[in-house]
């Protein structure tokens, strides 16, 4: 099939299927003028390279990962390396777990306005206040 077919079928950009070309995540096949073919499996492909730049993962990550999802094998140093990934990925939850802490203070403080002082912190607004679930 030809790049626009896969594109509709996997729901991605032309765009983004020549970005997956060139980071060596998809590899199609070309016409002797050129044009990309790929396999039907391609879609597949798309869906799975979604999946990982969704959980995310980088490029690199997932060029690396590939072959070792078709062997069905993760060595030692690439597990490493997910699990430095998942690691990565807890810590910037937290983050934004924080960070809406913090914006339902405001909201809190916005919507129930108190004759007390203003807190210096929304962190210490955050043990002083109570906010809504």
């Amino acid at each position: 099939m030809r790049i626009g077919e896969l594109a509709g079928k996997a729901g991605v950009s032309t765009r983004a299927l020549c970005y997956y070309e060139e980071q060596g995540l998809l590899r199609p096949q070309r016409t002797t003028s050129g044009q990309r073919v790929y396999e039907e499996s391609a879609v597949d492909r798309v869906g799975l390279i979604q999946q990982l730049y969704t959980a995310g993962l980088g490029s690199r990550l997932i060029a690396t990962l590939l072959p070792a999802i078709d062997a069905r094998y993760v060595g030692p140093e690439l597990l490493e390396c997910l699990l430095d990934e998942r690691l990565r990925i807890n810590a910037k939850v937290a983050e934004l777990q924080e960070a809406g802490r913090r914006l339902d203070v405001l909201i809190n403080l916005a919507t129930h306005p108190s004759t007390g002082s203003c807190p210096t912190s929304l962190g210490q607004a955050v043990t002083r206040e109570s906010v809504p679930a």
